[in-house]
């Protein structure tokens, strides 16, 4: 995957912070589990092995913060326009901890990869943990902006939104915008400005009803309810279907659905029908045996050979 480069113009504040992460934790790895890593207000540079992230804070503050590996976990170079007011260091770490979905278990997951000879480089490679948004919110605005276009394009609309619509201190860094400021750019905004298309209708309901409360999105990634309940909520929202509902349940951590497109059909393809089409079913099949995390595996055994690539010695 090619990565815009790392604007280098950062306001004059600098903090410094550090968390822990767990055992066997990868961060490259996380960093590049899929394409979240490209769209900002994300943005990697490969050879610095680095990770940027501009976030909001709680009152207004912006940090463009700047991640590395280190030996004990993560550093962040926090660069604000104004010095952190209290508490915003602990926000920062909360958000980027959610991002890196350090704080939830994968135990039982690497217990079922280790039952698997083929899986077993999951482990050791510290795979596993898919590179999220803060907010649900921007992961389904983000998903959205998947559906039936090329990456090149899903760039495009994303940047769009975030220029039009996010804050910026600099001019350089800018944010998600939240609902309530992609609710108030019109269906054309989003349609020409942002170069959303036939989405851009959905984007805005969306912003809508969760900027009314009428939605409640970010529950999603803590909800007591079933998965198949918890799909026909996400499937509720117009334009998420059953690719987009499955890649929303992964990110709040439910690894039932395989979300299949058109790419992963094709990968499936190769690794394991020899280049002939297959129904979706004969996929449901070949995964059904790995129950609650089938998604998880399907995903890493499709993008392997990206990461063996990008890791090889």
């Amino acid at each position: 995957m090619r990565s815009p480069a790392v604007p280098s113009s950062l306001p004059p504040h600098r903090s410094r912070l550090s968390f822990r992460t767990p055992e066997g934790f990868g961060f490259r790895r996380t960093v590049y589990s899929h394409g979240w890593s490209e769209l900002p207000p994300f943005a990697n540079d490969p050879a610095r092995r680095t990770l940027e992230r501009t976030l909001e804070l709680s009152g207004g503050p912006i940090a463009a913060c700047t991640l590395r590996e280190s030996a004990r976990g993560v550093t962040v170079s926090a660069a604000t326009a104004m010095p952190l007011p209290a508490g915003a260091r602990r926000e920062i770490i909360r958000q980027l901890r959610s991002c890196l979905r350090l704080d939830e278990d994968f135990s039982s997951f690497y217990a079922e990869a280790d039952r698997h000879p083929g899986y077993r480089w999951i482990r050791r490679a510290g795979a596993g943990r898919m590179l999220r948004a803060p907010t649900a919110f921007e992961d389904a605005v983000k998903i959205l902006c998947t559906t039936n276009c090329t990456w090149a394009l899903t760039k495009i609309m994303v940047s769009g939104i975030v220029r039009t619509a996010g804050r910026s201190d600099d001019g350089v860094h800018f944010t998600f915008p939240g609902p309530a400021a992609v609710a108030a750019l019109s269906e054309r905004d989003l349609r020409v400005r942002c170069t959303t298309g036939y989405r851009a209708p959905f984007i805005r309901e969306l912003a809508l009803r969760v900027a009314s409360g009428e939605l409640g999105i970010e529950q999603w990634r803590t909800s007591a309810l079933p998965t198949e309940e918890l799909e026909r909520e996400i499937r509720s929202v117009k334009g998420m279907g059953p690719y987009a509902a499955g890649n929303m349940l992964r990110l709040a951590g439910r690894c039932d659905s395989l979300a299949l497109d058109s790419w992963v059909r094709a990968q499936y393809c190769r690794i394991h029908g020899r280049g002939r089409t297959v129904k979706d079913s004969v996929i449901e099949k070949h995964y059904e045996p790995y129950g609650t995390w089938r998604g998880l595996f399907f995903w890493l055994e499709m993008t392997r050979s990206w990461h063996d690539e990008k890791f090889k010695p």
